[in-house]
């Protein structure tokens, strides 16, 4: 990502799992930071452990050096892993749920970490560049066991001009499962351009789903309607048992409501409010 992306227009780089660099005009956004390598573990609470599969497309050192904020939707160690928490800047803004802002201000010393209630927001501005981050209702497990797991949050990103109207609304569903909160977003958020979805069905022992898999992937889609979606969170690690291939099955059937954006590791999208308008393959940031 060398140069602000056409106006109005939003430029992903899909790094792995759930990780993104967002540019929109002068603003440089960082989603879900995880760059351990394929062989190493992520420390997921209560003792468990996955091991990454595969490599991220880039390194936390090739990250640019104008980065504006973190969107964390929770800490857990894919999320927000080790690499993450000693390399990136204490300086560096961090939008997450209030339970992931106490422990990286009080434990990790990320003095500018905010926490945000449902349906709270919080506006970041570069130049003459604003985007509006909105936390949304998301459920990490089912019942009593999401008690079990870190509270979670989606995200919604309203990009725009300083005080000027929308131009394109980014949803980033974070890892939850489908619950009554994804109907009240729908009521609450009825024009979403993109929608990012956590997939690949997160199993832990004992067969707990704790991440969409692709039939609750798909429900999500069909309840939000946006009017595209792109896939992430979907075979980095072992605990993932629902492929890409599933949710671009269930995509596939008449009356799916949305186009899918395909975008492999180190590929980049650029979206405006009506779509895809530019899709390119590896390159540098």
């Amino acid at each position: 990502m060398t140069s602000a992306p056409p106006a109005g227009t939003a430029e992903i780089l899909f790094v792995g799992n759930a990780t993104l660099l967002i540019r929109y005009g002068d603003l440089t956004l960082l989603t879900d930071p995880n760059f351990l390598h394929r062989g190493q573990y992520a420390y997921l609470g209560k003792g468990l452990l996955s091991k990454r599969l595969v490599d991220p497309a880039l390194s936390i050192d090739e990250l640019p050096s104008d980065l504006d904020a973190v969107i964390l939707s929770h800490l857990h160690g894919d999320h927000w892993d080790r690499v993450a928490r000693r390399r990136l800047p204490r300086s560096l803004p961090i939008v997450t749920t209030p339970h992931a802002s106490r422990r990286l201000q009080g434990l990790h010393g990320f003095s500018r970490a905010t926490g945000l209630p449902t349906w709270h927001d919080h506006v970041l501005l570069r130049g003459h560049s604003q985007v509006r981050v909105t936390a949304l209702p998301g459920r990490h497990g089912p019942g009593p066991a999401r008690f079990l797991l870190p509270p979670v949050m989606g995200s919604l990103l309203e990009f725009g001009d300083p005080g000027g109207p929308v131009r394109l609304r980014m949803y980033i569903s974070g890892d939850t499962l489908m619950f009554p909160g994804i109907e009240e977003i729908a009521r609450r958020c009825p024009d979403i351009h993109l929608a990012v979805v956590h997939l690949g069905g997160t199993t832990l022992p004992g067969g707990l789903l704790v991440t969409m898999d692709a039939l609750q992937g798909a429900d999500l889609v069909s309840t939000l309607r946006p009017r595209r979606v792109l896939p992430v969170h979907y075979d980095d690690y072992g605990v993932m048992k629902s492929p890409l291939s599933d949710f671009l099955r269930e995509a596939g059937r008449p009356g799916f409501p949305s186009g899918v954006i395909p975008c492999a590791r180190g590929e980049r999208v650029t979206v405006d409010a009506n779509g895809l308008v530019e899709a390119v393959g590896a390159g540098s940031v």
